[in-house]
């Protein structure tokens, strides 16, 4: 399953219904290096996604369940902050309510090759929260 924009692998998930509203489909898929987060019918995904995905193969930060895949969804937004801001702050206090630790997931993930600036991201971010 590649990425439509790199080719670098995804994992696919399938998005509850509480967070449908800030994805890009009912069964959506997030890059494994730039941290895109596409329809995962986009990224070649056949059948059902799973809706517990192991995102560990994105990064060892992401949490498990509802929380880590409010986060992926965060991640596929914060190309534009200011357009997306909304929809992240909704993502980041769902992914609170399941139990992430927000914080700690923003000071550990380490993606170099996201397709943003992912420490200008976590500054504005830890500002807005």
């Amino acid at each position: 399953m590649p990425c439509p924009h790199c080719e670098s692998a995804v994992v696919a998930f399938a998005v509850p219904a509480a967070l449908r509203e800030h994805a890009p489909a009912d069964a959506a898929a997030i890059c494994t290096r730039r941290l895109r987060v596409v329809p995962a019918s986009e990224a070649g995904v056949d059948g059902d996604p799973t809706a517990d995905p192991d995102l560990s193969a994105v990064d060892p930060a992401f949490p498990s369940g509802e929380a880590g895949i409010a986060l992926a969804l965060c991640c596929g937004k914060l190309e534009s902050f200011a357009l997306n801001r909304e929809s992240i702050e909704a993502l980041i206090g769902h992914a609170e309510r399941a139990g992430a630790d927000v914080f700690a997931f923003l000071g550990r993930l380490d993606a170099a090759d996201a397709a943003f600036d992912l420490d200008r991201r976590r500054a504005a971010l830890i500002d807005a929260l």
